[in-house]
């Protein structure tokens, strides 16, 4: 179709892990002859003497991936690390060839990478301006029309004619970002560039790429792992998961299938005997569950989620005065709360517990629940480290603020502003 601008069908690229080539430019060269005139197979992939490729020292970095992006769309490919979105952003990009598949590209691409891609570090920022724009095909009369813009949206005027080996790199990315979201690409591809600005800077970067989709009509292309920006610049996601796409389409649907995959829903651990159950003599722990309250299945558990923590446990002495911790603990290993029940006579069996932690509570992040048992409220019995983990995803209704709020708790506390009539010639 006419408005598609980027068509990928069945992208894979394979990397050859350990040494490449002999180590001889005389036998590397005999090498290329055989293999690219004489079109015999490729001796450095014969392993020990045998004609077979060894599979193990091969890795497919991409695997299949298909989509389509029409203009003005904007694609957010999000996944774990290694998971391929670099590699697939620099096959798009032209900067490397895939090993199977074609890309079928429409317009001119302005591509960012990594800090500073392009620019060389020996000369101005002024210079590397002028430079990448002559790159994109721009003219010089362009490059002057847009350079004052430029240089004002990366906030770099006093050093502009500084050479940017001296640039912080958090001045280099403003600058490089300013450059190739100015110079009007028809397909703009973003890497990670957030994740070295401020956070004024990355509000500026996102508006700037929303006005390229929604105002200017052109494409962008954008990984990174600030998922709420993804979720509110992007109108549709890609999730790779090593090097194959495990998800695509609408941008919240992707990013839940994500979480969902992340946060391992229904977290439970159950023993079905006592000898199996963690514990000691005094204390064996038979089941301990993190329930979240959502109304739907396939919801992500977020900020806004309740979560219950259940257990229940076999109390192996008679008539002890017991007590039961519920410690919370981010993965640093900073204790966030220690909710303690009341210290109660018990006689020897199972006992079971409960806890309810109400949404609109703890931040997004990732933590762990660790259940202690005391005597007496003083004596040790036993202490359950690490018995559930999870993660909270983070939501905002509104806030165009993308940096990591702070705190550990978020409680949603009423704070209430009222304007007051007054004269102000009396201040």
């Amino acid at each position: 179709m006419s408005d598609i601008v980027i068509q990928a069908e069945n992208i894979s690229k394979m990397y050859q892990l350990g040494s490449i080539g002999s180590g001889s430019l005389r036998r590397d060269m005999q090498y290329w002859w055989e293999r690219e005139i004489l079109k015999r197979e490729n001796p450095n992939q014969y392993i020990n003497g045998s004609n077979k490729i060894d599979n193990a020292d091969m890795i497919w970095a991409l695997k299949n991936v298909n989509f389509e992006l029409k203009q003005g769309e904007a694609l957010g490919i999000i996944g774990s690390n290694g998971a391929g979105k670099s590699t697939l952003l620099k096959v798009i990009s032209r900067i490397i060839k895939p090993t199977e598949g074609i890309v079928r590209g429409r317009g001119r691409i302005s591509s960012l990478l990594e800090v500073g891609t392009g620019f060389h570090p020996e000369l101005t920022g002024r210079e590397n301006i002028f430079i990448s724009g002559l790159i994109l095909g721009m003219k010089k009369t362009e490059i002057f029309a847009k350079f004052d813009e430029i240089v004002d949206f990366s906030g770099v005027e006093a050093f502009i004619d500084t050479p940017v080996k001296r640039y912080s790199s958090g001045m280099y990315v403003r600058l490089a970002f300013a450059v190739a979201a100015h110079l009007e690409p028809d397909i703009l591809i973003v890497d990670e560039v957030l994740a070295v600005g401020d956070a004024d800077f990355q509000k500026k970067c996102l508006g700037k790429m929303n006005d390229a989709t929604s105002k200017s009509g052109r494409t962008v292309i954008f990984v990174s792992h600030n998922l709420q920006a993804v979720n509110n610049l992007c109108t549709k996601a890609l999730w790779l998961d090593k090097g194959s796409i495990r998800s695509k389409g609408n941008t919240k649907t992707v990013i839940n299938d994500y979480l969902n995959t992340l946060h391992k829903k229904g977290w439970v651990k159950k023993y079905p005997t006592l000898n199996e159950a963690p514990g000691n003599d005094f204390i064996r722990v038979m089941y301990v569950e993190l329930i979240a309250g959502l109304k739907d299945p396939n919801d992500v558990v977020d900020i806004r989620t309740p979560l219950t923590v259940k257990f229940r446990f076999y109390n192996a002495s008679d008539n002890i005065v017991l007590s039961t911790d519920l410690l919370l603990f981010t993965l640093a290993g900073e204790c966030i709360f220690d909710i303690p029940s009341k210290p109660a006579s018990y006689k020897k069996g199972i006992i079971e517990g409960e806890c309810k932690i109400p949404g609109n509570f703890l931040n997004d992040g990732s933590y762990y629940f660790t259940l202690y048992f005391a005597k007496d409220t003083s004596s040790e019995l036993f202490s359950y480290e690490e018995c559930l983990m999870f993660d909270i995803a983070d939501y905002r209704d509104s806030i165009n603020w993308y940096d990591k709020w702070w705190g550990y708790v978020r409680p949603d506390f009423p704070l209430l502003l009222n304007p007051v009539e007054n004269d102000l010639k009396n201040l």
